[in-house]
């Protein structure tokens, strides 16, 4: 049995992962490699918990540090178990460090490097995750792309070849897990929360959180917002720390520890407005049918707001402010990311590369 080593190690890997391994498991001998990049419970294990991950085989334990040493030290260890196991693919997801060290470690030993989520553009350079997506796009084997607007990014880049529109495996997930997370989850209970009576906020990107005037602007926004819940994600927690605006923040903002996906989607579901500088949660939103706020100046998830659905404001707390009381969507939702079977494109699309290759293709 051929066999796919699956990378991961970030919060958004582990939500797309799930529907995949299953799929993933019915064709191939999977391998999945932790990098450690997220490294607590919060941020890690309660994912596999939650949505019922096989464990990691391996766990390389890399944990926090700066962009070229984090990637680095991943790069190394993924070199070793991938000589080791000797995939006939690698499968990296999204647009994280590990995303990146899993497709150069593979590539350098010319094994087929895999990207879920090809194609995205938020056409800002100076976002680690922007050339995290563009260098793992141009080393890929098999782009697999959630949108017609992926595919589109990547032909002007003159990436054609190998590019696989699967819809996005978020919808997958999501549906799967909202079921269970409505008979499993007590966060609102446990929060004492009112659907429709607070507003969710999330912030973790480095653009906001290593900004200090950036995130001194979205913390007075929340602060002045009222009824906000806000899983603080520990980036940010450092970074509001080191600006000494904790304790105001938490006197004025119901500040929680991260959640897990299933607490995340009901706290979601239920929010009258969501607030994120998270593509993955602009997506999530988007599909659960919240308006949505993001705190940046540019989104890759560009289908959301040409839907009326999402709104750009920036770290400007009188824009965050006016949104927030003000922006409603004006549409209809559509499929734009698929009908929810993108896991098992994923798995078919995968099987027709490495059986395509198998009979000598190049």
């Amino acid at each position: 049995m051929m066999k796919v080593a699956s990378v991961v190690g970030a919060r958004p890997n582990f939500v797309k992962l799930a529907p995949v391994s299953r799929e993933l498991k019915r064709r191939f001998d999977e391998v999945i490699i932790h990098t450690g990049q997220h490294y607590n419970y919060e941020m890690d294990r309660v994912f596999f918990d939650d949505m019922g991950i096989p464990s990691p085989n391996y766990h390389l334990g890399v944990g926090s540090a700066g962009h070229g040493h984090q990637t680095g030290e991943m790069l190394s260890k993924l070199e070793e178990i991938l000589l080791d196991e000797k995939p006939d693919a690698v499968l990296v997801f999204g647009d994280t460090n590990t995303t990146l060290a899993g497709a150069l470690a593979a590539a350098k030993l010319h094994i087929p490097v895999v990207h879920l989520e090809a194609g995205l553009r938020s056409f800002n350079r100076r976002m680690p995750e922007e050339i995290n997506r563009v260098l793992v796009d141009h080393c890929s084997d098999l782009l697999l792309c959630p949108t017609d607007t992926a595919v589109k990014n990547l032909a002007r880049e003159g990436i054609i070849r190998g590019v696989v529109l699967t819809g996005d495996v978020m919808v997958d997930a999501q549906r799967e897990c909202s079921i269970i997370a409505g008979k499993r989850s007590q966060i609102m209970s446990d929060l004492g929360l009112e659907p429709r009576r607070y507003k969710l906020a999330t912030i973790h990107r480095a653009e906001n959180t290593d900004d200090a005037e950036r995130l001194a602007g979205i913390v007075k926004a929340l602060e002045e917002m009222g009824d906000v819940v806000f899983p603080c994600h520990p980036r940010a927690e450092k970074y509001i720390k080191n600006l000494g605006l904790w304790d105001d923040l938490c006197r004025r903002v119901r500040v929680i520890k991260p959640v897990g996906y299933l607490d995340m989607i009901m706290l979601e579901k239920n929010a009258a407005k969501i607030l994120t500088d998270s593509g993955g949660v602009q997506k999530e939103a988007y599909l659960l049918g919240v308006a949505c706020i993001t705190l940046r100046n540019e989104t890759e998830w560009v289908e959301t707001v040409q839907d009326g659905w999402n709104v750009l404001a920036g770290a400007d707390p009188e824009e965050i402010l006016r949104l927030a009381k003000s922006f409603e969507p004006g549409t209809e939702k559509r499929d734009v990311f698929g009908s929810g079977d993108a896991s098992l494109r994923t798995a078919e699309a995968i099987a027709e590369m490495l059986g395509w290759q198998s009979r000598g293709g190049s």
